[in-house]
């Protein structure tokens, strides 16, 4: 085995060894408290949608597009197939740290969840030659955590490098079916991250600081329109362009907006009054100065 076959691998493993630890006694969950280790698949468990506006406010910043669509989406309890969300915008714009704060508001224990799943894509599944492979192990996966819990949230991050062919065979998953060989997916939630299309979204910001508008002047039925068409029409964008957006599979996109400066340091002042920490102008505007997309 070469090297880098056992590093894709071993992350590969360590990514969902979590997902097979034994599950809780099923009655337990409905009886005596369980031991910490054990952790209940919750049915019914539903967000909280005044905690979670409550959390984007003090914790998403610049971002008021992502987080008008996610709070608008989260409100629909009952659907008739999981719902999959596509964040797109350039790294470091907020899209990993918007998952985790749906996790944390999914499941009470977060990312730390054995039903909260992650996978990068560039990293599990680099060679086109194991795409039957592949394959089979990311079916196997889905389908066993959601046959443990039907209560499931799934982020796929750099789905823009997945295989086109191994990113359609998820379409069965994500569709309207009942359930597939006796497993229902419509509680499960599907998130996938990618930086496909953040040029679109960049200029569109960009032109509205040039009009001197403000930014909170960009209305999401623009950029929606803007991204849709560029992934389906735009030779750059042949991951996205499959039956997952033909057959409206997936729901919603969610634009993440470049940040300015500004909303850095917003970040900044977040982090340090978490850490308990004093707020020191230098190292703010210091830090800062290192991250701004947009002045």
């Amino acid at each position: 085995m070469k090297p880098q076959d056992f590093y894709q691998l071993f992350t590969f493993m360590s990514s969902i060894i979590k997902d097979y630890l034994p599950p809780c006694d099923p009655l337990a969950c409905y009886g005596m408290p369980v031991a910490r280790t054990c952790e209940c698949c919750l049915t019914d468990w539903s967000i909280n949608i005044t905690a979670l506006q409550c959390d984007l406010d003090k914790k998403i910043f610049g971002q008021h597009l992502a987080k008008e669509v996610i709070l608008k989406t989260m409100q629909k309890e009952k659907r008739l197939k999981p719902l999959v969300l596509s964040f797109h915008g350039l790294t470091g714009s907020g899209k990993t740290y918007m998952s985790q704060i749906l996790a944390k508001h999914f499941n009470p224990r977060g990312a730390e969840s054995q039903f909260v799943h992650k996978i990068v894509a560039s990293v599990s599944f680099p060679h086109k030659s194991d795409i039957q492979t592949y394959k089979d192990q990311l079916h196997a996966w889905i389908r066993g955590n959601v046959s443990r819990c039907e209560h499931s949230l799934f982020v796929l991050d750099d789905i823009d490098k997945m295989h086109p062919e191994l990113l359609h065979s998820l379409k069965p998953y994500l569709d309207y079916h009942d359930n597939i060989d006796g497993v229902s997916y419509k509680k499960s939630i599907f998130i996938f991250m990618s930086n496909t299309g953040a040029n679109i979204i960049s200029d569109l910001a960009l032109a509205f600081q040039k009009q001197v508008n403000q930014r909170e002047e960009i209305r999401l039925f623009d950029v929606h329109n803007k991204l849709s068409n560029y992934l389906l029409t735009s030779m750059k964008s042949e991951y996205y362009n499959c039956d997952l957006i033909k057959n409206s599979v997936i729901d919603i996109f969610v634009p993440f907006l470049p940040l300015e400066l500004e909303h850095v340091k917003m970040c900044i002042r977040a982090e340090l009054k978490r850490q308990g920490r004093k707020e020191d102008k230098k190292f703010v505007s210091r830090i800062s100065k290192r991250h701004g997309l947009l002045p």
